[in-house]
């Protein structure tokens, strides 16, 4: 597995001068995916939790509907200088039945750590149809509770405590009851590490949780949750104006600019207590 932090010498620049010190950076590298030995995507993203990756940019694809779909993920072919594995080339193979992604999911080209749909093959296959929509969803979440949410995020970010470099991604009960937490250089990647996480434990659709995102929050974040089941999706940022109608259209719980006791809501106010 390749390595989540690189140590890099840096000159540190003060008021009271200049000196050399080390610094650890976030690792950013290649994954490439591929299903039944064909490459689908390739995506910047730290290492680590590669195959929760997999598992959820192929649900929020709406490639697979849980984990059942997937009947191996294996790591292949990437080898460095020396012959090492890189473990940056990771293998899918689906379940007898399971029909193999069309075009439409397929990316042209190297995304970046920033951005998961600029690489798609077509515009019209953005806008995806959940198997699990959230709109029927009776959660409801207290003010408060949304209120605690960032800081228990930020506390299990252990990653971006050391490099400062990294998005949050967590998944939480309506109590307020952390589930997981990932991080990733891609905010897209690290809400598909927390699906994938959801979608191996068996628990989609996620009826009745909250999603947390560290940054802003993207027409592909609310997408994803749409795909994942998910009712309420909360950012400690702005969300985009496509973000909040698409949220709108699917019936999900849209808060942006949690800090501490405020918030705004965008769509779907009724779930906030």
């Amino acid at each position: 597995m390749g390595r989540v932090t690189v140590r890099r010498s840096v000159v540190r620049v003060t008021p009271d001068g200049r000196r050399e010190r080390s610094d650890a950076l976030a690792a950013e590298e290649p994954l490439e995916l591929r299903v039944g030995g064909r490459a689908l995507a390739v995506t910047m993203r730290t290492p680590g939790h590669d195959v929760e990756l997999a598992h959820g940019f192929l649900l929020t694809e709406g490639v697979i509907g849980d984990r059942a779909d997937i009947s191996i993920a294996r790591y292949c072919d990437g080898v460095d200088d020396a012959g090492r594995n890189t473990y940056n080339v990771l293998d899918i193979a689906l379940a007898d039945g399971v029909a193999p992604p069309d075009t439409g999911v397929e990316r042209n080209f190297y995304t970046t750590s920033s951005c998961g749909v600029c690489g798609k093959a077509a515009l019209d296959a953005v806008r995806l149809k959940t198997r699990f929509p959230p709109a029927g969803d009776g959660v409801r979440v207290s003010a408060r509770v949304l209120g605690t949410l960032p800081a228990v995020l930020r506390e299990r970010q252990k990653v971006f405590a050391s490099t400062g470099g990294l998005h949050g991604a967590g998944l939480f009960t309506a109590a307020g009851e952390p589930l997981v937490v990932r991080e990733d250089v891609g905010r897209h990647n690290a809400v598909d590490k927390v699906v994938g996480w959801a979608v191996q434990a068996g628990l989609v659709p996620l009826a009745g949780t909250v999603l947390l995102v560290s940054g802003r929050a993207s027409f592909e974040l609310v997408q994803k949750a749409a795909m994942a089941g998910i009712p309420v999706l909360a950012a400690v940022s702005a969300p985009s104006s496509l973000a909040v109608e698409l949220a709108d259209e699917q019936g999900i719980t849209l808060v942006g600019f949690l800090r501490g006791d405020t918030m705004n809501l965008y769509a779907g106010a009724g779930r906030v207590e």
